[in-house]
């Protein structure tokens, strides 16, 4: 019988992941599919207990549920338990197991696809949501010289900040706390560069880019999102989307699932024909 897996999100049919693991199986020989779910805001654990039932057997999870997916989670993985947020879920036996795979992923596409150091550069984390939470830890293990994590509601940041406190040189800020103050590499994890409104007011400074800096979203799009627009108007050196971050961590997600880490240059070159990486 062909295995069933899904990304399970809202929103959820812009998810290029039903393309990205179509590939992978294509390419490993795996008896799998792979669709999108949308699941009702407050509803999610009915929707992943309904998938189960059809005999699902893994999940990615994206935005707004990844501290849902950790807490529906029987078992956890390191990573996930650092995170505290889960945005891959395998089924074991009755229960389902939770882990974190973005923070390898958006890693991997930095310092592997993209060539860039992390260590001793100082970087700024916008947004501190389930996505965050995600990143902080594999960021903070390639020794960035600091890490700021800047948020509209500023106690999330400082939480988060606390949280990950032991890992590395971590610490929060208002977004107009940062005036001044310059970064490497500036990453969007807030969920707006998904919705409208371009052209409405960003809350943070735009002189938060030094010399040469990388502007990387999260969010992935076939055209440049609301934030890459803005960090490039804003004087950043290079802005690039998630679409490799993506890709890697669905490979991590494939591993688990399939015990099986497929190759990912292929699926990139697939989704945006042209485009170095």
């Amino acid at each position: 019988m062909t295995d069933r897996y899904a990304v399970v999100g809202n929103p959820v049919a812009h998810s290029k992941s039903p393309q990205i693991h179509a590939a992978f199986a294509r390419a490993t020989g795996q008896d799998m599919s792979y669709e999108r779910l949308l699941a009702p805001l407050g509803d999610f654990d009915a929707t992943v207990d309904a998938f189960a039932r059809g005999g699902g057997r893994g999940l990615n999870v994206t935005v707004p549920f990844k501290l849902e997916a950790f807490a529906l989670a029987s078992a956890h993985s390191a990573r996930a338990g650092a995170a505290g947020a889960v945005n891959t879920l395998a089924r074991r036996g009755d229960g389902w197991f939770g882990d974190n795979t973005d923070g390898a992923g958006v890693v991997r596409d930095l310092t592997v696809n993209l060539g860039v150091d992390i260590a001793g550069r100082d970087v700024l984390v916008l947004g501190a949501g389930g996505a965050t939470r995600g990143i902080l830890d594999p960021l903070l293990a390639q020794h960035p010289r600091s890490l700021v994590v800047s948020n509209r509601t500023p106690e999330k940041a400082v939480e988060l900040a606390r949280r990950f406190a032991a890992d590395g040189p971590v610490s929060a800020a208002a977004p107009d706390a940062l005036a001044g103050r310059r970064f490497d590499m500036v990453i969007n994890s807030t969920s707006a560069s998904l919705g409208a409104g371009v052209d409405a007011p960003w809350p943070w400074p735009a002189t938060v880019f030094a010399p040469g800096a990388l502007a990387y979203d999260l969010v992935y799009a076939d055209v440049p999102t609301r934030f890459l627009q803005w960090a490039k108007s804003s004087g950043a050196a290079l802005a690039v989307d998630g679409l490799g971050m993506l890709i890697e961590q669905a490979a991590e997600s494939f591993l688990l699932w399939r015990g099986i880490r497929p190759d990912t240059a292929p699926v990139f070159a697939l989704l945006r024909p042209g485009a170095a990486r």
